[in-house]
């Protein structure tokens, strides 16, 4: 089995992920999960199947949706109005409600630009910062 060098890989979403399990039907679940990228390597380069985010990603690329519930947090609070405001200190605060739909983690980075009346944010993958350096 040839391991791959680089950072992790990326693992295929939607009709491309639907597709690529239709032609490895051969295979096992496993075997189905790392041929469509959802593995990682751990630093001494053992490789790791991810199978719950493989199989989140074939029901979320089928459509099915399984919670039952609108885009909350999942503890009755409020929902997610996609506004915010500037606080008295002069932060913005976007919130957890909207870092839990992005599935984001402590310590992600985001690039920030500035336009006339808008702020976009994109998110720096760590690959990204390795190859600069």
């Amino acid at each position: 089995m040839i391991k791959k060098k680089s950072s992790d890989p990326q693992p295929l979403t939607g009709e491309a992920l639907l597709d690529k399990v239709k032609g490895l039907e051969h295979l096992s679940k496993e075997e189905k999960a790392r041929e469509c990228g959802y593995y990682t390597l751990t630093k001494n380069g053992v490789e790791r199947v991810n199978m719950m985010k493989f199989l989140n990603a074939l029901i979320d690329a089928e459509g099915i949706e399984l919670d039952g519930k609108q885009q909350g947090n999942g503890r009755g609070g409020r929902s997610a109005s996609y506004r915010i405001s500037v606080q008295s200190n002069g932060n913005l605060l976007i919130g957890a409600a909207y870092t839990k739909q992005m599935d984001l983690n402590p310590g992600d980075e985001f690039e920030i630009s500035l336009g006339r009346k808008h702020i976009h944010l994109k998110q720096v993958e760590a690959g990204d910062e390795e190859e600069e350096s």
